[in-house]
C-alpha cells in the first residue's frame, strides 16, 4: 500500500469520526427536535437511530418530552421507534423511568391486531409487544383482564334469548313476565276476595281470642273451620305457576347487568380509539370479538418473545404439526410441553366426541328424525363447558379476594390485586387435574336438557354426561394456562379456511360435500393460543 492510499484511508477514518461526533447529540433539545422532524416526515427508522445513540441523561429528557400520543397514532409504522425507545431505556437502566404511555401503545396494538391478523402486521409489532411487557410488566395483566371483560360481555349478549314459561314453551322474556304478572294479578284478586269473605270473622275478632290460653281452649269444630279457611286461602295464593316470577326477575337483572357490561366495554374501546366506527349497522358483538382477538394476539406476542428469550438456542418450528388430521398445533412440543399437552387433551375430547358420543346420540330413537341435531348438541356441550368453567374460575378468584377482605369488584389493574390473582391462578393450575368440577358439569347438562325439553332421553345419555365431564376438565386446564387458551367464538365464516377449519366427513355422506368449501355448520370449535389456531375447527360443508 503506497503513501497516497494510507493518507486517503486516514483522511476517510477522520471524516467518519467527525461525522459520528456530529451525529451524537449531547443537547436534549436538539435531539428532541431532530427526532420530531424525522417523525413528522415518517422517517421513523432514522429517528430510532438517533435514540439509539443518546446517553442516559439526554435519553431520559427526550423520553419525557416526546409526544408519544403522536407516535401511537402512527402505529404500526412507528413501532420500531417506540420499541427502540423502550429497549434503550431498559438497557441503560434509566432511573427514574419516564412515563411512556405504555397502556395507550398496548391498546393501539390491540385495535390493530384485532382488525388485521395478517402475518406482516404481527411481525412488525411483535418486538414492540415484547418491549412493552419488559418495560411495564403490569401491561400484560391489564390486557388479560380486558380480554376477560370482553369475552364476558360477548357471552352476556347471548343471554338475551328465549326463556321457558310455566308450560315449557320457549317465548321472549317480556312476554313471559307479562303472562306471569297477569296470573299473579288474577290470583291476588281471588285472594283479596277470599280475605274479604273472611273479614267479618277476622276483623271483628277480639284480640284476646288469639291469646295462648284461648288457642289451647278451641274445640274440634273451631280447629276444623280454621283449617278450611286457611287451606282455601293457601290454595289460591300458593300455586306452582306463581313461582316463576323470581326466576324471571333474576333473568331480567342478569340481562341488565350484561348490557351494562357491554356498554362499559364499548365505552372503554371508544376512549382508547375515538375513530372507531360504531354505526347502527355494525354488530356490537363483532367489535367486542375483534378487540378480544386483538388482546389475545398481543398476549401471545408477549409470551412468544419472553419464551424465545429464555431459550435462544432452541429454534422455533415454523411448520404446524398435525397428529390426527384435525390438530394444527403451531408450537414445538419440545419447547412448550405443557401447552402441547393441553392441546392434546383438547384433541382427545374431540376424539371421544367423534368415536363415542356422536354414535350414541345417533342411536337414540327420538333423534333419528333430526340427524344434524347430534352435531349441534356436541358443539353446544364444548361451548357451554368453556363458559361454565370460566364462570367458575372467576367466582373462585372473587371468593379469594373476599376472603382476604377485598371487594370482589376491585379492579385487577391494581398491582397488588393482579399479583394475588396471578398467584391464585397458578395454584388452581397445579390442581387442575383433580379440582372438583361437578358444578360446571351439571350446569352444562342442565342447560342442554332444559333447552331441548322435547328430548328427555338426553338426560339419561351416559356418553353425553361423559363428554360434558371431559370437556369441562379440558376447558378448566386451558382457562388456567398463562395466557389462557380459548375457543374461537367467531362462527361467522361461510367459506372454509384451511388454516382454521377442517372438514368432517361422517360415514354415509355424499362425496360431493367434500368438493364444497361452503360451511353449513360447526361441529367442534377451534382452539386459539393468542392469535394462532392450534386446533382447527371441525365443520360440515
Amino acid at each position: 500500500m503506497n503513501t497516497t492510499e494510507v493518507m486517503n484511508e486516514s483522511r476517510e477514518r477522520i471524516r467518519r469520526e467527525r461525522e459520528r461526533e456530529k451525529n451524537t447529540y449531547t443537547s436534549p433539545r436538539l435531539a428532541l427536535r431532530r427526532v420530531l422532524l424525522l417523525s413528522e416526515g415518517r422517517q421513523f427508522r432514522e429517528a430510532a437511530a438517533i435514540l439509539s445513540r443518546l446517553g442516559p441523561g439526554v435519553l431520559q429528557s427526550v423520553a419525557t418530552e416526546l409526544p408519544i400520543d403522536l407516535l401511537v397514532e402512527a402505529l404500526p409504522h412507528s413501532a420500531h421507534l417506540i420499541e427502540t425507545l423502550l429497549n434503550r431505556l431498559i438497557s441503560l437502566e434509566v432511573n427514574p423511568r419516564p412515563e411512556v404511555q405504555c397502556e395507550a401503545v398496548a391498546w393501539r396494538l390491540v385495535g390493530l391486531l384485532g382488525a388485521d391478523q395478517g402475518s406482516g402486521l404481527r411481525a412488525r409489532t411483535a418486538r414492540l409487544a415484547a418491549a412493552l411487557v419488559q418495560y411495564t410488566p403490569d401491561t400484560r395483566d391489564a390486557i388479560d383482564a380486558r380480554r376477560r371483560q370482553l369475552d364476558a360481555a360477548v357471552q352476556g349478549l347471548g343471554t338475551h334469548g328465549l326463556t321457558a314459561d310455566a308450560t315449557g314453551a320457549l317465548i321472549s322474556l317480556h312476554v313471559a313476565m307479562k303472562n306471569e304478572l297477569q296470573r299473579h294479578v288474577e290470583v291476588y284478586k281471588q285472594a283479596i276476595h277470599k280475605l274479604e269473605e273472611l273479614s267479618p270473622v277476622t276483623i271483628t275478632q277480639d284480640p284476646a281470642s288469639s291469646s295462648h290460653q284461648r288457642l289451647l281452649a278451641l274445640c274440634h269444630a273451631d280447629v276444623e273451620r280454621r283449617l278450611i279457611d286457611n287451606k282455601s286461602l293457601l290454595t289460591i295464593v300458593d300455586k306452582p305457576a306463581l313461582r316463576q316470577l323470581p326466576t324471571l326477575v333474576a333473568s331480567l337483572a342478569a340481562r341488565v347487568e350484561s348490557d351494562k357490561a357491554v356498554l362499559a366495554c364499548i365505552g372503554q374501546i371508544k376512549r382508547s380509539d375515538p375513530s372507531l366506527d360504531l354505526s347502527d349497522t355494525r354488530p356490537v358483538a363483532g367489535v367486542l370479538m375483534s378487540y378480544s382477538r386483538g388482546c389475545a394476539a398481543v398476549l401471545g406476542q408477549m409470551c412468544e418473545e419472553q419464551t424465545g428469550s429464555t431459550d435462544p438456542a432452541t429454534p422455533r418450528s415454523p411448520t404446524d404439526s398435525a397428529s390426527d388430521g384435525y390438530h394444527s398445533d403451531s408450537d414445538d412440543s419440545h419447547q412448550h410441553p405443557d401447552r402441547s399437552k393441553l392441546v392434546s387433551q383438547y384433541a382427545a375430547v374431540w376424539a371421544r366426541a367423534a368415536d363415542e358420543v356422536l354414535p350414541a346420540l345417533a342411536a337414540l330413537e327420538p333423534l333419528r328424525h333430526t340427524p344434524h341435531l347430534k352435531y349441534k348438541i356436541v358443539f353446544s356441550v364444548v361451548v357451554l363447558a368453556f363458559r361454565a368453567v370460566i364462570s367458575l374460575r372467576d367466582r373462585r378468584l372473587n371468593e379469594v379476594k373476599s376472603l382476604l377482605g377485598l371487594d370482589p369488584e376491585t379492579s385487577s389493574s391494581d398491582p397488588h390485586v393482579a399479583r394475588l390473582l396471578s398467584a391464585a391462578t397458578r395454584v388452581l393450575h397445579t390442581t387442575a387435574h383433580n379440582f372438583p368440577l361437578g358444578e360446571a358439569e351439571r350446569t352444562v347438562i342442565n342447560q342442554v336438557v332444559s333447552t331441548l325439553r322435547e328430548y328427555p332421553c338426553l338426560a339419561s345419555c351416559g356418553a353425553l354426561h361423559a363428554l360434558a365431564a371431559a370437556a369441562c376438565r379440558a376447558a378448566w386446564a386451558l382457562s388456567l394456562h398463562s395466557p389462557p387458551m380459548r375457543i374461537d367464538t367467531d362462527f361467522t365464516p361461510v367459506v372454509m379456511n384451511p388454516e382454521k377449519h377442517v372438514r368432517f366427513s361422517p360415514e354415509g355422506r355424499d362425496g360431493r360435500d367434500r368438493r364444497s368449501d361452503l360451511i353449513k355448520s360447526f361441529v367442534w370449535p377451534a382452539l386459539m393460543d393468542g392469535g394462532r389456531c392450534v386446533f382447527r375447527a371441525v365443520v360440515l360443508t
